[in-house]
């Protein structure tokens, strides 16, 4: 099989995951700090929920294939075929009620991130790809659904772009001065978009999106949006990004060097 024959079903995993979140959002609902004594990290009844149902439909559909999801942690890892499931990410602006948040699809062929979605129920758009195109699809202003192609914007330089990361405080502290440094050579600065900052980059809103700390299951959904819109996404020393950690996104290739230049040295610790 292909990354092409798996779409039906990941659209399948949007759906049953979107009907789970979606009675919760903007209600009160039962919450829970992951990190007691650390940084906040919030778990929400619908992250458990969404979890479990997209968990049951590929046991149910694909059972040698391989987990890996943020709420229930990871079987068969060494597969061929493994799932990267993150239900709800942005979990913090989900219980502000705050539509900056989404549902991370990603599959692994051999470690490989092949296919990726964002799926966002609330406003009912869903970005996706597979490394060689990536697409959007949603409701015009008319409220007719269509499908449009994501494609990077080419930018000059760091002096130009549009940087965005959720929170500098949630990059560890010894990297913090590196990325502060690079906020300052770029033209406009914006917080909080977790997933949704990758896709507006794939999207060609943005030019760049720097973070530290992530988690496997944060990034390989979003490694084949960015890249088959024509995007790069690394680690801070240029590596592979897909075991998370401190990564680097950015739609041309003259900022990526920019400013991968600029946080390169030290980027091993996160």
């Amino acid at each position: 099989m292909t990354a092409i024959d798996f779409i039906p079903f990941v659209e399948r995993l949007a759906t049953v995951s979107g009907e789970a979140i979606m009675p919760f959002f903007r209600t009160a609902f039962a919450l829970e700090d992951k990190n007691v004594g650390g940084v906040f990290d919030p778990v929400t009844e619908a992250d458990r929920a969404a979890e479990t149902a997209m968990r049951r439909l590929i046991g149910q559909t694909f059972p040698s294939h391989g987990l890996i999801g943020e709420e229930f942690g990871s079987r068969e890892a060494e597969s061929e075929y493994v799932w990267v499931l993150d239900p709800i990410d942005g979990t913090k602006s989900f219980i502000s009620g705050l539509p900056m948040w989404g549902t991370l699809i990603g599959l692994l062929h051999k470690g490989v991130p092949c296919y990726g979605m964002m799926n966002q129920p609330f406003t009912r758009e869903r970005f996706f790809g597979d490394g060689r195109a990536a697409y959007w699809t949603g409701h015009n202003g008319g409220g007719e659904k269509t499908t449009r192609r994501l494609r990077v914007r080419p930018c000059l330089g760091l002096d130009r772009a549009t940087i965005m990361t959720t929170s500098p405080k949630l990059i560890p502290e010894k990297l913090r001065p590196r990325y502060e440094a690079l906020e300052e050579k770029t033209r406009l600065s914006r917080y909080g978009g977790d997933c949704y900052a990758y896709c507006m980059l794939a999207a060609g809103q943005i030019d760049l999106v720097v973070e530290a700390g992530l988690n496997v299951y944060d990034i390989v959904a979003l490694i084949p949006i960015i890249e088959g819109a024509g995007g790069i996404v690394t680690s801070w020393d240029g590596g592979d990004p897909a075991q998370g950690g401190a990564v680097i996104a950015a739609g041309d290739k003259r900022v990526h060097e920019e400013a991968l230049e600029m946080l390169r040295e030290g980027s091993g610790t996160d």
